[in-house]
Order: structure tokens, then C-alpha cells, then sequence
């Protein structure tokens, strides 16, 4: 075998409404056909024969037709389209350039000579590759170079292999979409919401003409020893057998080629990326691209190429074999991060041990991270939380989790009108907590984020050895041994974080405030399978501070070290592990995640009507702008069932109460937030639109709806409860049957 370099174009032309990508002939035994590759929005009907042409087999592939016409050998190839006459000159097939060869089939979309040859070379080494057919997309004399270095680079380095380049004159890609090479075709990239996208562009958009790989099949590959289909910015790895003799012994004579994306933990400053640049791959992907390769002469005969898998044909899976796909190649940009979150990066010991072995290069490294050492023994307990007028019902939270075990108390403050800021100063002076100001003004933050960014730096957060983020509304209700921490942590001893699912706690029908404990008050609740609305399974994290995460987060800690992924021991409420895709951005819980049998955290987020009120006239601690409306209490209002498991806690919380309300300052200092409480409720009572909205949370309307919610979709607690037509209240809150509305809400079925 020598060096042998070919150059083509693909016949293809638009005529009318008519897309035609390709004109190939062939000869067989009966004499000449001739096959037209259709583009995408091609109707068969308007193709007819011509003169002596017979269509004798018509298919397609994604919406594009393939028709193939019987010819006489010396008859022109005219067809009728669209009413027209139309002369093709078809493409001869050279199928025997590629006669009996381990092939690569690949696409390439602006990557230049240089990674071209690498790719080929690579594979030659590691899969004994001889020839590759190459659709190079570029628009015609946009890179008039490239197949001209790429020729002189195959020389040069003296590959004893056979190219084929293939060009076309109309564009290739999905017409909808901006250039493949920007971050917005990465599925994985961060931020696309906040992205500023490339319009349309179709020749170097990702591939939509499909039909591509039935060209290449048929023009050149179709008596190839074997056909890979990867492209020049993939890499197949040796694995035992090379995947062309894997194709060869493989039922069908196919198999499934595996992708993972591979990325670069930093390229160094001023260089672009190299394939040795990459050794990082995400360790929560769970989707790999699908590829494949086939030995045509064993494949059934009605097999087609495609880009993803081969029509009419089974692959052997027992065969299967992994690639990598080298996405800084594909996506070339200044930050990784731009492309995948870095959080989600570890080093795959393959992709370094190729690019120390094989590529002799030094990448640079992820850096060695280091668990924190956790303080020995029991350790402390911690919370952070934030408030605005929540003077009532400070102390009952208070005394409840210092009962169950929690030990420092970090709450920050803003805007308070009721004494809440006066109150837990007065208890920082008592060493019950630590008061802070929240510092949220001029940050640009939440005050809610700003509060925990600042906790970061505190010491007590630093020194703890348990840490949690909950709210004044929420309560740790641990439902194994005596109720404590300490049984909770006996119960799962390897855990180093736990999820405590929300278990959403209505007003049970309770309308006017009262100076009596929450926990003991509101009894009723969602069901533990409570799939909606999205906010029911959402969860806090009560987690070791061990370094794997550098920030605290409302949900959860935040800022993986992706190093230290592997040491997360994260369990949900019933002590069950939770999967890896939760450990970056998760914040809810799913029919596989959640769990209550051991821990739950009950979210008291309503109360009473009338301390309702007061809530939405304080305003959010984190959607600030989010108005609490009938919406809000709507979708928090839930009193489908009774639930008393935290009962059996109230005797150590009123104990560690009563300690508390014995100083006469705090009880004074309780005794005036229960004052300004009701005193704002008689305000906001007198107003009309207030005292409208009191009537509307009271009326007999939601109640009946509070017991409803199993049975509505997602986009009822969107839209809000006036989409519900009141012939649903009559139905049964316990029977068989379920509502929803278009996301538009205009139709209800």
C-alpha cells in the first residue's frame, strides 16, 4: 500500500424547492443505477423519472430522501423536478481505493491540518488504521489550504495511509443553529441562559445532512475491510482488539463505539489546546456520545449509516468500545470553563497516562486537594440561618434545635421592624447565638446569599463539625432513637452529608395567630410521595465541614472540589445514597432520592393566615422580588394528612424553652415580637387589599384545594389556583383522578 491522497466534491445543487446533496452511479449486474441524496425538506413527489430512467428503491434518512433510478448505460441523467427537466452528472464510486482497509469516517468543521494529522497518525499507531474519508465542511474558499497542507503533512510524515477530502457547495449543517465551535453546542456548558449566541449558521453548524454517511458508504467505503465512524477531534484508545477486528467478528459485523467528552484542566496561557492537553473528564456525565463501526461486507444488506447508529442492523454489544472526544479541540475558547463547569472535572488516569506515554507531553495538572481534618469526637453543631420579623417564633426554634443537639447558632439580620434584631442581640448577650447584620447592601446579593457568603469567614462555621443551612420556618425533625443528633449520626456513622427533605406543613385550617408553639399548632401536611409542586421535595443538607465544598449554599454546600468527589458519603433521609449527578447542583429530591424513615425536615412555611400576612409584607429572604402571593400560599399550603412524628420532641424543646423564657429580658423581648406581630396584623387587616387577600386564604376555596394537590400537574401550582374550575372541589380529595392545564393555561383537561 502507498500514499494515496483524493480530492472531491459532492455533486449537489439546489434546484426550486429541491435540496440535492449528492448524484452517485454504479453498475451491477443488470447495468447502471443512479442514487440522488436528497437534503432535508425534500418531498420524493417532487422528483419524477426522466426519459429512461425507472426509480427502482426509495428511502429516507431523517426526512431526506434517497431515490435510486435504473439508467440505460448510455442514457443522460435527467429528472423531472418540480416540473423541470433537470441534467445531473452523477459521481463515479471509487470503492476500490478503499478495497479491503481499516477506515476512519469522520466530518471536520474547522480543525486544522496539524490535528488532522495527529487524529490519522494516532490512529495508525493505536488501530491499525489505512484510509479515512473526510467531509471537509468549510465554505467553498473559505480554507483553500487545508487540503493541500494536510496532503503535504501525510507526505512529510511519510503515512502509509489512503485520504479522501470531500467538499460541497451548499452548507451541510442544521440550518437553526449557531457555528458547532461555540460553547452554546456543548450540552454540557454553564450559563447558556446568560449567553450572547452567534446567529445561524449552516456551514459549520452542527452536521443535518444525515445523509452524509450513506454517501460516503456507498462513493467510497462500501468494500472496506472495516469503517469507524468518529471524528477528527476523537481518539480510540487501543483496548485489546483493535475496533476494526472487533467489527470484523462481530455479529452483523457492528459495533457500538462509546464516547466520553475529555477536556483540559487549563491549557497554558497564550497556546491553544492538543489532544495531550486532555485529561479530564466529568465524573457525574452520565450520557456518552454514540458511535460506530461496521465491516460492510458482513452487515446485513439493508444496513444504513447514519450518524449515530446503523439502520437495520443490531450491534454486538459483548464488542463495545470507548472513544474520547476532545471538546477543547471541537470548541476552541480561552476557559475550560466556559465549556463544562470545572466543578465537575477529575482526571481519568487513561487520558494521562496517553498524554505523559504516548503524546510525551506534560499537561497541566488539576491540583492535589486535601480533605480538612474534622475535629475528633463528637465536634460541634452549627446553623446559619437568616431573619426579617420573625420575633414570635424565634425561641421555640431556638430551644427545639438546641434540645436535639445543635450547639452555635449563627443568624444574620436585616430590615426588622418587630424587635426580631433587638431580640437576638439580647440573646448573642446571653450566649444563645451569634448575631449579625447581614452585610447584603451594596453587594449586588440576596440577602440570603450575602448572609452565607459572609458565614464562610465566621469561625464558628469553620470550627464546626456539622454544618446545616436552615430557615426559622424549618425544623430538623429526626425521627430515629431519642430525636438528637447524636441518633441521627449513630443511625448512618459513615455519612458525611445527609438530605433532609421537606416535608411541606399547611395551616391546618388555622386562620388567626396565636402565641403557641408551630410545632405543636399545624399537624397537617403533604404526603411522603408528594411529586408536586416542585418546591414539596425540596431539601436542606446537614453536612460534614471536611473541605469538599468551598461555600455554603442554601440547598446545599457548594463549590465542589471535584478531587475529593469520590470521599462524598451522601445519604438522604432514610440513610439510602444519593447519586452522583446530585452531588454538583442538586437541591430536590426524586421518586429514587427521597426519604423520611430516618430524618425529614418539616417546613412550616404558612402558619396561620393571619402570620401570613405578615410574611408576604416582610418580603423574601432570597427571591426578593417574588411577591407571596395566593400563588405561593396555594402551592406551601398543604393539609392532606396528619403528621405528629415531631411530637414526641416537643418535651425536651418546651424544657429547653422554659430555660430560656426564665431570664424576664428575653421573656420581656419575646413578649414585645408577640405584641408587634399582632399589632402588624391589625394593620395590614385594616387595608382593603389586604383584608381581600385574608378572606381569599380563609375561604372555604383553598381549603378544599389544600387537600387537593396530589392530584394537580406542575402547571396548575405555576399558574396559581384561579386556573382550577370549581367543579374540581367536588370531587374526591382521597379518589382516583387527576387535573392539569396547558403551560399557557388556557386549556384544562
Amino acid at each position: 500500500m502507498t500514499t494515496q491522497f483524493i480530492e472531491r466534491r459532492l455533486a449537489g445543487r439546489c434546484i426550486n424547492t429541491v435540496t440535492i446533496l449528492d448524484v452517485v452511479e454504479q453498475f451491477d449486474a443488470d447495468g447502471r443505477l443512479v442514487t440522488i441524496y436528497c437534503g432535508s425538506g425534500t418531498q420524493s413527489p417532487d422528483i419524477k423519472p426522466s426519459g429512461a430512467a425507472v426509480l427502482v428503491h426509495q428511502f429516507t434518512i431523517v426526512g431526506m430522501p434517497v431515490l435510486t433510478f435504473r439508467v440505460p448505460d448510455a442514457a443522460p441523467m435527467t429528472l423531472i423536478i418540480n416540473g423541470d427537466e433537470v441534467a445531473l452528472t452523477p459521481a463515479e464510486r471509487e470503492q476500490e481505493s478503499f478495497d479491503g482497509l481499516n477506515s476512519l469516517l469522520a466530518e471536520r468543521n474547522g480543525e486544522g491540518a496539524e490535528t488532522v494529522l495527529e487524529w490519522m497518525r494516532f490512529h495508525i499507531d493505536q488501530q491499525d488504521l489505512q484510509a479515512a474519508v473526510i467531509l471537509d465542511r468549510a465554505r467553498p474558499g473559505a480554507d483553500p489550504a487545508f487540503a493541500t497542507k494536510l496532503k503535504q503533512c501525510i507526505v512529510a510524515n511519510e503515512l502509509d495511509v489512503t485520504v479522501a477530502i470531500l467538499t460541497s457547495d451548499l452548507p451541510l449543517g442544521k440550518p437553526d443553529l449557531p457555528p458547532e465551535a461555540h460553547p452554546f453546542c456543548v450540552p454540557e456548558a454553564p450559563g447558556k441562559d446568560r449567553m450572547e449566541i452567534p446567529a445561524a449558521s449552516p456551514w459549520d453548524a452542527p452536521i443535518g445532512a444525515l445523509g452524509w454517511y450513506e454517501i460516503a458508504r456507498n462513493r467510497f467505503l462500501g468494500m472496506a475491510r472495516a469503517v469507524a465512524n468518529i471524528d477528527v477531534h476523537d481518539l480510540v484508545p487501543r483496548d485489546g482488539a483493535s475496533i476494526f477486528d472487533r467489527a470484523q467478528d462481530a455479529r452483523d459485523g457492528l459495533i457500538t463505539l462509546s464516547g466520553r467528552h475529555c477536556y483540559p484542566w487549563r491549557t497554558p496561557s497564550g497556546s491553544r489546546a492538543s489532544f495531550a492537553d486532555h485529561i479530564c473528564v466529568q465524573f457525574d456525565a452520565t450520557i456518552g456520545r454514540k458511535r460506530w463501526c461496521i465491516a460492510p461486507q458482513k452487515a446485513p444488506t439493508n444496513a444504513v449509516w447514519r450518524l449515530v447508529r446503523v439502520g437495520n442492523a443490531s450491534p454486538d454489544r459483548d464488542k463495545e468500545s470507548t472513544f474520547f472526544r476532545h471538546m477543547a479541540l471541537r470548541h476552541p475558547t480561552e476557559s475550560v470553563s466556559k465549556l463544562v463547569p470545572k466543578t465537575s472535572l477529575v482526571e481519568h488516569p487513561q487520558l494521562v497516562s496517553l498524554a505523559k506515554d504516548y503524546f510525551g507531553h506534560k499537561p497541566v495538572r488539576v491540583p492535589k486537594v486535601a480533605p480538612v481534618p474534622l475535629t475528633k469526637g463528637r465536634g460541634r453543631r452549627a446553623i446559619v440561618t437568616t431573619m426579617k420579623n420573625e420575633g414570635p417564633f424565634i425561641l421555640e426554634w431556638l430551644a427545639y434545635h438546641r434540645a436535639i443537639g445543635f450547639d452555635d447558632i449563627l443568624v444574620y439580620t436585616n430590615d426588622c421592624s418587630d424587635g426580631t434584631d433587638t431580640m437576638l442581640q439580647l440573646l448573642m448577650d446571653k450566649g444563645y447565638v451569634t448575631h449579625r447584620n447581614n452585610p447584603y447592601r451594596g453587594t449586588k446579593l440576596r440577602p440570603q446569599h450575602a448572609a452565607l457568603q459572609a458565614a464562610e469567614e465566621e469561625p464558628l462555621i469553620c470550627d464546626a463539625k456539622w454544618v446545616t443551612c436552615i430557615d426559622v420556618d424549618e425544623y430538623v425533625n429526626i425521627k430515629t432513637g431519642d430525636g438528637t443528633l447524636d441518633a441521627l449520626f449513630a443511625a448512618v456513622p459513615d455519612a458525611n452529608m445527609i438530605a433532609m427533605t421537606w416535608r411541606l406543613f399547611g395551616n391546618s385550617d388555622i386562620h388567626g395567630f396565636a402565641d403557641l408553639p408551630v410545632t405543636q399548632q399545624f399537624t397537617h401536611c403533604a404526603p411522603e410521595l408528594a411529586r408536586k409542586p416542585h418546591q414539596a421535595w425540596g431539601f436542606k443538607t446537614l453536612f460534614q465541614n471536611k473541605g469538599i465544598f468551598k461555600k455554603l449554599g442554601v440547598h446545599r454546600p457548594k463549590g465542589l472540589n471535584p478531587q475529593l468527589w469520590d470521599s462524598i458519603n451522601w445519604v438522604n433521609g432514610s440513610g439510602r445514597p444519593l447519586p452522583h449527578s446530585l452531588y454538583r447542583n442538586g437541591w430536590r429530591s426524586t421518586t429514587r432520592t427521597y426519604g423520611y424513615d430516618l430524618v425529614q425536615l418539616n417546613h412550616y412555611a404558612v402558619r396561620s393566615a393571619e402570620s401570613f400576612l405578615v410574611k408576604r409584607d416582610r418580603g423574601r429572604v432570597n427571591h426578593v422580588d417574588r411577591d407571596q402571593g395566593l400563588a405561593y400560599w396555594f402551592r406551601m399550603n398543604n393539609n392532606a394528612e396528619i403528621e405528629l412524628s415531631v411530637q414526641s420532641r416537643l418535651p425536651m424543646m418546651h424544657a429547653e424553652l422554659a430555660k430560656i423564657m426564665a431570664d424576664p429580658d428575653i421573656a420581656a423581648a419575646h413578649a414585645h415580637a408577640v405584641a408587634a406581630h399582632h399589632a402588624k396584623i391589625t394593620e395590614l387587616r385594616s387595608r382593603e387589599d389586604y383584608a381581600q387577600f385574608f378572606k381569599s386564604l380563609t375561604g372555604d376555596r383553598l381549603q378544599l384545594l389544600s387537600r387537593m394537590h396530589r392530584h394537580f400537574g406542575a402547571n396548575v401550582f405555576l399558574a396559581g389556583p384561579d386556573v382550577i374550575p370549581d367543579e374540581i372541589l367536588s370531587r374526591d380529595p382521597e379518589g382516583d383522578w387527576d387535573f392539569t392545564v396547558a403551560r399557557s393555561d388556557e386549556t384544562a383537561h
